[in-house]
């Protein structure tokens, strides 16, 4: 076997939490790091799906915890980080996932609660959640932030989703810096369009035939999760082939 894969990390009985995991990418890295033997903390607002999601991967014989979870709440994130305390004492890895939309309106027409409903989801829940969990966290742990590549473009009509991305970024690239002297990697998953529920409100008529499957995000993210612990991708960019929809 050569030295490159045998120096790989292995995912088996490591522990990740997944926020916005019923549904669209956040399942689909759920089943994928079930596939490698990660135990799961799964969070979402709809525990009926979660529990749904839990159902199905603690088949492949691994823990499964469901946690209902406002991201949006610091109360709510407390709570999600007690239990992962409680129940499995550590975190190994963080998938920071939970995200909305908004139509597309201009920012002169765009209603304060929208704005601030995407902001508090999108940014201020990616803060809290990375804020309380990483006292559970150790040397070798990584954090993955879900930003799509709204954190690097702007699209016309999307201000509060690309303000909130943007300002992801910025706070995963502090998250990093801060980081690394204890050996926790951070990174910057940007994908591209990528066939979601999340485009029933950003744009319900995309081409859906040429965006890619959460399922090929969630490879990308386990292969750079199995990276020797000695080096990390900083920024994950994944597009569809297709180019521009």
């Amino acid at each position: 076997m050569p030295k490159s894969i045998r120096n790989r990390q292995t995912l088996s009985h490591k522990v990740a939490l997944i926020t916005g995991a019923s549904r669209g990418i956040g399942l689909a890295i759920a089943r994928a790091l079930a596939a490698e033997g990660c135990h799961l903390i799964l969070a979402g607002r709809a525990l009926p799906a979660l529990e749904k999601a839990g159902r199905e991967l603690t088949r492949r014989g691994i823990r499964v915890l469901a946690k209902t979870c406002d991201v949006r709440h610091p109360d709510s994130v407390h709570a999600l980080a007690a239990s992962a305390k409680k129940h499995f004492r550590r975190v190994d890895i963080l998938i920071n996932n939970a995200g909305i939309a908004h139509p597309s309106i201009p920012v002169e027409s765009l209603p304060y609660e929208t704005w601030k409903g995407v902001i508090d989801t999108n940014l201020t829940g990616t803060f809290l959640v990375s804020r309380e969990v990483l006292p559970l966290m150790r040397r070798g742990g990584t954090i993955v932030n879900n930003l799509s590549i709204a954190a690097t473009q702007v699209f016309a009509g999307a201000s509060a989703y690309n303000a909130s991305k943007h300002g992801a970024l910025g706070l995963t690239n502090t998250l990093r810096e801060e980081l690394r002297a204890k050996g926790i990697r951070v990174i910057a998953l940007l994908p591209g369009a990528t066939d979601t529920k999340i485009w029933n409100t950003l744009w319900p008529d995309a081409p859906r035939k040429k965006m890619m499957s959460a399922e090929t995000v969630a490879r990308a993210v386990v292969s750079a999760l199995k990276l020797p612990s000695n080096s990390t991708v900083e920024e994950l960019k994944i597009l569809p082939s297709a180019g521009t929809l």
